[in-house]
């Protein structure tokens, strides 16, 4: 294929999200919806994106190029229409051979075989092809008007008349053009309609006006599904999530209730793993081979490695990274943190800014107290280390391996290896005193309803 340029347009405001963040920076799957339309481009086989925004979309500049470098970045100073808005790529188009994609910056189910759908016309000799698809109900979208297999013009909603209003068939979000093609008649699109702007899909007309060969491609409804508003996105929410448990399960991943599991778009599972009902995963998340999550789990930017066993009722986040057989119970939570192979922490426990080694025990209701007020200081526990329950661990602070600390310490300095390490008061009992405290109280409680 020839080399492709994908012009990604952005700049309009998407009032319709009522909403002070862009449209195009919504997530699904936890990635911006731009950011999918970016990789679905790359997928495609773009060697080089630009992408075109409004004078206030600053937050869209930066949201992109965090999540593509390569990306280059082009103003619509004012909002006239697709068409013009694709014509200010112009430095990055003009200097460009072979084929170029311009495609609707709010569309995040869209995929890289959606691309070849018209890219493959482009392959077989046309050269302008635009994707389309058929909508259950065609109401708002531009209609294809067809003559067999060539497409002789885009009629926007607004223009279209009555018979052109029942075509089933409507235009999409992707149009493909040989880069001459592209060039010599993007700067002769008119404003001669409806909204007296720039229409991108004007080019068809012109097109075969030229003599040129204009082809269609289609793609299924829901991977066009474009967002306007919150209703749209979360529908375009429920597709994403049905067709990542669809792709997990074909992987050999259980889900012993498929629906409750919520994904990320860049979560990686090998096989074998089992998850229970009512899992979240958030951006960054990679799981081994043979790895148990139990219900009610929150997990995101976390490594996990095989055979590990969690929740349930866990969160692990921030980086943490699990080795192998690592066992997290009920209530356990993991913030930047290393834990090796075989530790456990079986209950109630925060482990923040730590580094554990393996084989360790961590005891019922054991705090790492890794921030002062201004600082997040390390914890670092070594192997075979034994953690009595309700320890309070206050960073920096060692502990060495072997090392036993008691149940209810509050550790405050470094442990030797091997030792034992008590950090509470002394229990004094007093014989016969409590029915005293319960007569004070007694008295306390009658004097304040005098």
């Amino acid at each position: 294929m020839a080399e492709l340029l994908s012009i990604i347009l952005a700049a309009g405001e998407g009032t319709r999200m009522k909403s002070a963040l862009p449209k195009v920076l919504h997530p699904v799957g936890g990635l911006p919806i731009i950011g999918h339309v970016a990789r679905a481009a790359r997928e495609a086989g773009s060697n080089k994106i630009a992408l075109v925004t409004g004078p206030k979309h600053g937050p869209i500049r930066s949201a992109v190029s965090m999540l593509d470098g390569d990306v280059r970045h082009f103003e619509q100073s004012e909002a006239r229409g697709t068409g013009h808005a694709a014509a200010q790529a112009r430095a990055l188009f003009n200097e460009h051979d072979g084929y170029i994609a311009v495609v609707y910056g709010d569309h995040p189910l869209l995929r890289g075989v959606n691309f070849r759908a018209v890219l493959d016309r482009l392959d077989a000799g046309q050269d302008v092809a635009i994707l389309g698809f058929e909508p259950k109900d065609p109401t708002g979208y531009g209609r294809f008007i067809t003559e067999g297999e060539r497409l002789l013009a885009i009629r926007e909603h607004k223009d279209a008349s009555e018979s052109e209003r029942a075509i089933g068939l409507c235009n999409a979000c992707i149009l493909a053009f040989r880069a001459e093609v592209f060039r010599d008649l993007v700067d002769q699109i008119g404003t001669d309609n409806a909204q007296g702007e720039y229409y991108l899909t004007d080019l068809v007309g012109l097109a075969n006006r030229a003599g040129k060969k204009v082809g269609f491609g289609v793609a299924p409804e829901d991977d066009v599904m474009g967002v306007n508003d919150r209703s749209q996105l979360a529908r375009a929410e429920a597709i994403f999530q049905q067709n990542r448990r669809e792709d997990v399960m074909k992987s050999g991943v259980t889900l012993r209730d498929p629906n409750s599991v919520w994904f990320s778009w860049d979560t990686e599972i090998g096989r074998d793993v089992t998850i229970f009902p009512n899992v979240v995963f958030g951006p960054g998340v990679k799981i081994a081979e043979n790895v148990e999550i139990r219900a009610f789990c929150d997990i995101e930017d976390a490594v996990i490695g095989e055979g590990a066993s969690i929740g349930p009722f866990a969160r692990i986040r921030g980086g943490a990274e699990l080795g192998a057989e690592v066992h997290l119970g009920n209530f356990v939570e993991v913030k930047k943190s290393k834990i090796g192979a075989g530790t456990k922490a079986g209950h109630l426990s925060y482990l923040g800014d730590a580094e554990i080694g393996t084989k360790t025990n961590i005891g019922a209701g054991t705090i790492t107290c890794n921030y002062d007020g201004v600082n997040k200081d390390k914890t670092i526990i070594g192997d075979n280390v034994f953690i009595g329950s309700n320890a309070s661990l206050v960073a920096p602070v060692k502990i060495g391996d072997g090392a036993y600390t008691a149940s209810g310490s509050v550790i405050t300095q470094d442990v030797p290896a091997d030792a034992l390490a008590l950090g509470r008061a002394r229990q004094e009992n007093k014989p016969g005193y409590a029915p005293k405290l319960r007569e004070r109280a007694l008295a306390k409680k009658a004097a304040k309803g005098k």
